[in-house]
């Protein structure tokens, strides 16, 4: 069984920064793309940033140049740093993997629990 666990959320003033994390475990012969989403309330989830692999990173227009996307490949981690935070980017945030499995080479696309970021004063 294999599953994301997210962490590094929390409450952040408005122009503040935070590092989340999310980490995949179980029987994991590789992780191909990884990224974060998000959902504020009554919207729809939204995708804030991707990476292969590889290094090739993809950022939604509203967090380029601010928020950067990672990740480490010998932990099975992926990690966003956020700086700049705004109230209007509160939201829980969800890990995602592309991820082929062990001993069945089989492809899933995996999500975390989520994680809650508020921006508040």
């Amino acid at each position: 069984q294999v599953q994301l666990v997210e962490s590094g959320g929390g409450l952040v003033q408005p122009g503040g920064s935070l590092r989340l994390s999310c980490t995949a475990s179980g029987s994991i012969f590789r992780i191909n793309a990884m990224g974060w989403y998000r959902q504020a309330p009554g919207k729809e989830r939204e995708v804030v940033a991707t990476i292969t692999d590889g290094t090739t990173t993809n950022y939604a227009d509203s967090v380029m140049g601010r928020f950067t996307i990672s990740r480490d490949n010998a932990k099975n981690t992926v990690f966003l740093r956020m700086n700049s935070l705004k109230a209007e980017e509160t939201a829980v945030y969800y890990c995602n993997a592309h991820i082929t499995t062990l001993p069945v080479r089989m492809d899933f696309e995996l999500w975390g629990q989520g994680t809650q970021v508020t921006v508040s004063s």
